[in-house]
């Protein structure tokens, strides 16, 4: 099995047979078990343990899902969500069993926020499906959440990884390259496109490791490696402001948070990590 990173695993169960019937929703929003996620400056609200906060159910607004108790969960809809920066210093105290329904109600709820009109023909939309689409009246186009898959990828050239460091990165910090995935476009050649373009390399031997949801707004990350030709860079200064090749033991210096590492490791919360992690376990 592929490592699972943060914010991945089912988190409830879904439940997509009850999505269709309005009635059966209503009927679970009624119970007097029906819980509703609580959500402060505009994130899920996250208690000093760790644990997603929630309050009884006060209508069928958007159907998270069923715990493994059997409560219905449902969550309200939001006028204005957090973007990424507002989220990250929370991460780090949510605990991991949580993080998939934290994922997902951010994700879901910003989707809403943004989309009450229609993209075919501008008409007000309605929430349908307990929350999971919004049906257009006036042209009958139904739309739903989307998922932007990102490749991010670690190449190998010798037994050294290639870690670059974007602008915005605190201090000596260095992590996985990464990139949309275009239209028409494989997972292979995102991989290859994003470490040729931002790097100046030629790779081969793709190859799968895990994948994580990324509720910032509402990615796919496509964790990935793969094996350079050569280990001489030309990088992209508009993209990157730095990349370099490190050794196995510059990598694991700087998974234990030395602060005399070569690096500083990306957070455990990223995908990145997990990458580095599985690598160096290999």
């Amino acid at each position: 099995m592929p490592p699972e990173p943060f914010f991945a695993g089912p988190g409830l169960d879904r439940a997509d047979s009850l999505r269709a019937d309005p009635d059966k929703i209503r009927g679970l929003a009624a119970r007097d078990d029906a819980r509703e996620l609580v959500w402060e400056g505009g994130l899920p609200a996250i208690g000093s343990s760790g644990k997603l906060q929630w309050r009884p159910a006060s209508g069928p607004a958007l159907f998270l899902g069923i715990d493994r108790a059997g409560t219905p969960s449902f969550c309200g809809l939001q006028a204005d969500v957090a973007g990424g920066p507002a989220v990250f210093s929370l991460l780090g105290s949510l605990d991991a069993e949580d993080a998939p329904l934290f994922a997902t109600a951010l994700s879901l709820a910003r989707w809403h926020s943004r989309h009450r009109f229609c993209a075919n023909c501008g008409a007000s939309t309605e929430i349908v499906r307990g929350g999971w689409s919004r049906r257009c009246h006036a042209c009958s186009a139904e739309h739903f959440p989307r998922v932007d898959p990102v490749v991010i990828m670690l190449a190998e050239h010798d037994g050294k990884l290639l870690l670059g460091r974007q602008y915005h990165y605190p201090p000596r910090r260095y992590s996985a390259l990464a990139g949309f995935l275009e239209v028409g476009e494989t997972i292979e050649a995102a991989v290859a496109r994003e470490l040729r373009e931002e790097a100046g390399i030629e790779v081969t031997d793709v190859t799968y490791v895990a994948s994580q949801p990324w509720p910032f707004p509402s990615s796919l990350m496509v964790g990935c490696t793969a094996r350079a030709l050569s280990g001489e860079l030309k990088v992209d200064h508009g993209e990157l402001e730095d990349a370099r090749w490190f050794t196995r033991e510059q990598v694991a210096s700087a998974l234990t948070d030395a602060p005399s590492g070569a690096f500083q490791a990306p957070p455990p919360h990223a995908i990145a990590r997990t990458l580095l992690e599985h690598w160096l376990a290999s």
